[in-house]
Parts: C-alpha cells; sequence; structure tokens
C-alpha cells in the first residue's frame, strides 16, 4: 500500500509545471547501488522533468580528502569540480557518493562547525550539488531511498536558485542539522517555491 502511495506521488509530481527541456548529468563518485541511482533519477525526471544523463562512476580525489573529525571528503571541492568539469551538453550535475561529506558552517562554535558532515550540499543558482549516502542509513530500504531522493531534489532545488523554505510541507525546509526533519518533510515544494522556478 505504501509502494502504491509513492508511485501516485511521483505521478503527481510530473504533473507540475516545472522547468523542461533541460539536462542534468548524475555522476556517482564511488559505489553506489543502481537502484539508489536509478530511483534518484527517476524522481529529477517526474519531479523537475529533466532528462537525466547518468555519467561513468569515477573516485572522489584524495586532495578532497580531510580527517579533522573523522574521514570526510569536502562537499565544496566536489561542487567546484563537478562546476568545471560540467560539459555544455548538460545544464546541471549532481554528484552522488556513499562518502561522507562535510563543510565549515559559518556558526559557533567554530570547532564544532569546522568540520561539519552533511546529507547534500548545493549552491543557489550554481549548477552542481553533491548528496551523501553516508548519514541516511534505515532498516528499511524503502526509507533511505525516499531520504536520498527528498535531499537530491532539495540540492537541485537549489541549483534552481530556491533558498532554504520555512515551510514544513516543502523539501526545500532546512534540515535543521537533523534527519528527523528529512522525514518529517513530503517530497513537495510549497506553492511559493513551485512559483519561483516556473
Amino acid at each position: 500500500m505504501k509502494y502504491l502511495i509513492f508511485i501516485t506521488v511521483l505521478l503527481f509530481f510530473s504533473c507540475y509545471d516545472s522547468p523542461s527541456g533541460k539536462k542534468i548529468a548524475l555522476q556517482t563518485l564511488g559505489y553506489l547501488p543502481k537502484e539508489y541511482k536509478d530511483s534518484i533519477a527517476s524522481a529529477i525526471q517526474q519531479f523537475y522533468g529533466f532528462e537525466v544523463v547518468q555519467l561513468s562512476d569515477k573516485k572522489i580525489p584524495e586532495s578532497f580528502f580531510t580527517n579533522i573529525k573523522s574521514p570526510r571528503y569536502r562537499a565544496d571541492s566536489i561542487i567546484e569540480m563537478l562546476n568545471k568539469e560540467k560539459t555544455d551538453s548538460v545544464d546541471y550535475i549532481i554528484a552522488l557518493t556513499s562518502a561522507d561529506i562535510s563543510i565549515t558552517k559559518n556558526k559557533k562554535p567554530e570547532a564544532k562547525y569546522k568540520d561539519w558532515g552533511v546529507f547534500g550540499y548545493g549552491f543557489v543558482g550554481k549548477p552542481g550539488c553533491v548528496v551523501s549516502t553516508f548519514r541516511l542509513n534505515h532498516k528499511f530500504k524503502k526509507v533511505m531511498i525516499e531520504r536520498v531522493q527528498k535531499i537530491s531534489l532539495h540540492e537541485i532545488g537549489h541549483n534552481l536558485g530556491l533558498p532554504h523554505c520555512e515551510s514544513k510541507n516543502c523539501f526545500m525546509r532546512d534540515a535543521a542539522e537533523s534527519i528527523k526533519t528529512i522525514d518529517g518533510v513530503e517530497m513537495n515544494l510549497c506553492e511559493s517555491c513551485r512559483n519561483k522556478i516556473k
């Protein structure tokens, strides 16, 4: 029954008047199960109307590695690489990885946020973003897949120019450093956010 509801929701998304004629490249960094890649590609296609091009797997450059708190890779470095490598044949590029990724948050205390692990990262108005499954594990695979889909759609939303949203029913809501926030929002954009990307 839950699976049927999930498919219905995806079909509903495809009815949105969203950007069309756009292409996004899906770049896997390291191994990621095919079902995860396919489910993310499906969500992107059905929600945003983008054509998804899956690129060959590649490794994260070792120069992006950091071990301040634990072994991680810098999300900002990954995005910078994506933005440089993106070809003119695609409009956006999303990297998917099972490795832990981190950023430096402009929050206090500095020591805590210097190397802060994140679910995903994307810059508003830029073409590249990255999503990690490292912090998304759940005993039910369906929940895991829904988490990675929501976060992927969220980060692409930033690429499309959307900032964080205060609506509790919008996947552009700031995760506020908790996976519970991701689980609590629907796979949906609020009307205000939808109108911004029309």
